[in-house]
Parts: C-alpha cells; sequence; structure tokens
C-alpha cells in the first residue's frame, strides 16, 4: 500500500469547494473528495499547530502528553521518567512509528519540527526533508523535493508520504503572478460594513486594528498580499482574497504531484488523506487572521480519506470525531496494532463500511494565544475562558452552530440548561482524563501558573499603551479586573 497525507496548515474546512464553499478554491481536492469520504465534523483535539501535532502523532489528547502551549514547560512531551527505556515510545507507538514498525518506508517534507523544536515529530520517520525556512515557505519551495522524492520512488511499495505547505497560514505569501483568482469574487456573506466596524471595537490578541498580535501588522514587501490591520472592506477583502489565494495556490500544486503519481501510473491504487492541523478565524470572536481559540472555526479541520477498494465514493460523514483518532483508524484500514495506551478510537468502519462511529461530543482545547476549553456536542459548542487572550470573552460562551456557523450571538445567558449539559460533559471527559493520566496536573493549570499562554504572556501592560491610542481605553480597567497579576 502507497499512502499520500497531503497536510495544508492552517485550512478550514469551509472555504473548500467539497464543504460547501462558494469560491473555487480547491478543484484538485474536489476531484479526491468525489472518489472518497469528506467528514464534515472532524476537529483537532488541542490547537493550535504543536499541540494538533502532538495529539495527531501520539493518538492522545494535550491533557495527557502535556504539549498544549507555544512556549514554557507545557511545550514539551511530559517524560516517560524511570520506566523509559533504550528508546522512548513513540519510536514505535507513534504515527510514523506504527507505519514504520509495521514494514512502511515513512517519509515528511515539513519545516514543523524545526519551526517549533519539535523533535519528536520526527520520530518512527525513515526520510525527513526541512528545507529550512522555518515555516515561512511557500509551495514552489516544497513541491520540487516532492516531486523529486516520487520520482525516484514512486513505482517502490508500502510507503507514506507526508507533504506539508504553509500557504494558507498567515503571513499570507503566494506569489503575486499567481494573481488573484478571486478579485470579482463576492465575500462571505457573513462579512459586511456593520460587522467591521463591531470588529474595529474588539480588544485583543490579533483583533482587527492589532493584526500583527498587538499592533498593526508590518507591512513587508516579501508579503504584498498581507494587510496591516481590517479597518475597512478592502481591508476585509484582502484578508479573505490573501487567505483563499493561499488555499488555491497550494491546491494548484497538489494538482502537479497528482500529477507525476499519475504519470507513474499509481494514482488510481494508493490511499490519499488531505487534512489540516487547525482552521483560521477570519473576523470569528474577534480574531482575524488568528487560531487563538477553542471553537469551531478554530478546532474544526477538513479531514478527506480515499482509501482503495474501500469505501463508497463521494460519501459525507457527518459524525464528530478528533485528529487523535487518524492514528487507530489507519491501523484498522491496514489491518495491524494500533499502539496500546492512546485515546484515540478508530472511525475505519465509516470508511469500508460506512457505519456510524461517531463519538457522543467532543472536548476542544486551547492554550497557547488564551486558556479555553470547549465542548461540541449536538448544534452546540460550549467554550469555557480561563484566560481570554485579552478580548474580554465572557467565562462561558454558548453558539449554536447549524445556524450560527460564525458564532456571533453568545446564547450562555439565555441558555443556562444547555450550558450545564455542557459542564456535565465537560466533567465526564475531565474524570476520565485525569483518572487515566499517569501525571497528578493538568497541564492547563501549569500554563496559568507559570505566567499564561505563550502569545500573551508579559504583553499586558504594554498593548494597554495600545488601547489608549487607539481609542480603546474603556477596556484597560475591565482586563486590569480580570488579569491582575500581570500588571504587577
Amino acid at each position: 500500500m502507497r499512502i499520500l497525507i497531503i497536510d495544508i496548515d492552517t485550512l478550514r474546512a469551509d472555504h473548500l469547494g467539497c464543504y460547501g464553499y462558494h469560491r473555487n478554491t480547491s478543484p484538485n481536492i474536489d476531484a479526491i473528495a468525489s472518489q472518497g469520504v469528506v467528514f464534515t465534523n472532524y476537529y483537532c483535539s488541542d490547537a493550535p499547530c504543536l499541540p494538533s501535532r502532538a495529539a495527531l502523532v501520539t493518538g492522545k489528547h494535550g491533557i495527557h502528553t502535556g504539549v498544549i502551549n507555544h512556549g514554557g514547560r507545557m511545550a514539551e512531551m511530559f517524560p516517560e521518567g524511570k520506566d523509559r527505556g533504550f528508546a522512548d515510545k513513540l519510536r514505535y507507538r507513534s504515527f510514523w512509528g506504527m507505519l514504520s514498525f509495521n514494514g512502511y518506508r515513512t517519509v515528511s517534507i515539513s519545516t514543523f519540527a524545526g519551526r517549533h523544536g519539535a523533535w519528536w515529530f520526527h520520530a518512527g520517520l525513515n526520510e525527513v526533508y526541512d528545507i529550512g525556512l522555518n515555516g515561512s515557505e511557500s509551495a514552489e519551495q516544497v513541491t520540487p523535493i516532492a516531486l523529486d522524492w516520487i520520482d525516484r520512488n514512486a513505482e517502490k511499495d508500502n510507503w507514506c508520504l507526508h507533504i506539508h505547505y504553509w500557504d494558507p497560514h498567515t503571513p499570507y505569501r503566494v506569489p503575486l503572478h499567481f494573481g488573484n483568482p478571486f478579485k470579482n469574487d463576492p465575500l462571505p456573506g457573513w462579512i459586511n460594513e456593520e460587522k467591521i466596524e463591531k470588529w474595529k471595537r474588539c480588544v485583543g490578541g490579533h483583533s482587527a486594528l492589532d493584526y500583527g498580535m498587538f499592533s498593526p501588522a508590518s507591512i513587508r514587501s516579501d508579503f504584498p498580499r498581507h494587510p496591516s490591520m481590517i479597518d475597512n472592506m478592502e481591508a476585509a477583502r484582502k484578508m479573505i482574497d490573501g487567505y483563499d489565494c493561499g488555499v488555491r495556490y497550494a491546491d494548484a500544486h497538489i494538482g502537479m504531484i497528482f500529477n507525476a503519481l499519475a504519470s507513474k501510473g499509481i494514482l488510481d491504487e494508493m490511499a490519499i488523506i488531505i487534512t489540516s492541523d487547525h482552521g483560521e478565524n477570519l473576523g470569528e470572536l474577534g480574531c482575524c487572521s488568528e487560531h487563538g481559540t477553542s471553537d469551531y472555526i478554530t478546532c474544526r479541520i477538513p479531514l478527506i480519506v480515499r482509501w482503495p477498494g474501500k469505501g463508497n465514493r463521494g460519501i459525507y460523514d457527518t459524525g464528530l470525531h478528533y485528529n487523535i483518532d487518524l492514528l487507530p483508524t489507519i491501523a484498522g484500514l491496514l489491518d495491524i496494532k494500533s499502539p496500546e495506551d492512546i485515546d484515540g478510537k478508530s472511525f475505519a468502519m465509516a470508511i469500508t463500511d460506512g457505519i456510524d462511529c461517531q463519538r457522543e461530543f467532543l472536548v476542544l482545547s486551547q492554550c497557547c494565544h488564551g486558556c479555553q476549553r470547549s465542548v461540541r456536542w449536538k448544534d452546540w459548542i460550549y467554550i469555557r475562558t480561563y484566560h481570554d487572550f485579552y478580548h474580554l470573552y465572557p467565562e462561558e460562551m454558548l453558539f449554536n452552530i447549524k445556524q450560527d456557523p460564525h458564532e456571533q450571538k453568545n446564547l450562555a445567558e439565555k441558555m443556562p440548561e444547555i450550558c450545564a449539559e455542557a459542564v456535565h460533559l465537560y466533567l465526564q471527559w475531565y474524570d476520565d482524563m485525569m483518572r487515566k493520566s499517569p501525571y497528578p496536573v493538568d497541564p492547563l493549570w501549569l500554563v496559568l501558573k507559570e505566567g499564561g499562554p505563550f502569545y500573551s504572556r508579559g504583553r499586558l501592560k504594554d498593548y494597554c499603551k495600545r488601547l489608549k491610542e487607539t481609542g480603546r481605553s474603556w477596556a484597560i480597567e475591565e482586563l486590569k479586573r480580570k488579569h491582575p497579576g500581570e500588571f504587577r
């Protein structure tokens, strides 16, 4: 079996044609989707980049791996301690390690591990190609490496090739010669002048007026598609078009990969998986071009699986699944043993037989920008905030994502009984996680105790100066009340 994993960083599911987007961002991805299974409720258990890929390769929640932040102690795996053997467990009990142990040549073309110092990501990989640009590369720098590998190895059997594209990730970096295929297309219907005026009144990291995290984004000649702030419709269009061009550009290069595999005569007979690490808020919850929350937009990611000889064509699976479930699912599809002691649950039979394998509910986490945990179940997402990324989010937020997919109307105060249902599910999950954990502490609290999430830590005093300069002084006293320790 040959397996191709296309990993497009920061890819929102709802900006792909096969998920219903009105712009033609993904013709090559859509073609594969028509031949496989499209999962419409697939989520990263822990956002964003580092926690998400830690969850993917281990099959475990961040509460069990310890990797939930982008810096500090909780950007590292919990140590195995006295029971560690000659090699650590991930050598054979990771996503790549499982495949390698079962005779697959595992290959990754990605700068992720180098960018984040996440060397555990390489556990079980036989070949690693890191072009050294630390996540700043664009597709035209990645694809030649992939095409060269395919040219040398495609006809061999039993390999898994992982190709990582960054193009939808900020800063928007698609070369200008690509043009703008969407210059005459309407923006998503929920974005209008009234919405932008509301965004301009928001405070917090990567808000409309603080597009560079806590200040305007710097204008750089090498990233000409990237706006400085989102203060009018023209800037909003630049943001959406910049993001969508990133998706379309990655898709065009995926087409080159598919053509190369077809020329080798193997495209139709190999497994193809297309996914991402997290989504991207494009105005939702007051965040613009950032993945700083544990909400429906940031945590929902695409998953498209075309597995030869198994499953029907063009099927949509609406069940709730995590990215930690992919590891045991691949094991099930290959009929190999999944690693022990993981949190993931196989949904292989959803692919092979159309059987409902969904979970009752999901718990989603974010501890890099702010600290939040969320419950996703039925038509709802409930978000509990422990650190608000300086957005002044209330402690509880509740959204009906079927009626309100862009999370514009917080229903928590009006529907306390639904919030209580979510809290019950959350405590059920929490007790189960802590009972199974070999560690006596929840890493979320370690993040808070050591000074807060990586992107917010130590930023509040200077950010208050920015708020005064931009007519948002009204927020300062409330921020001082919510974060008294950060003004000492």
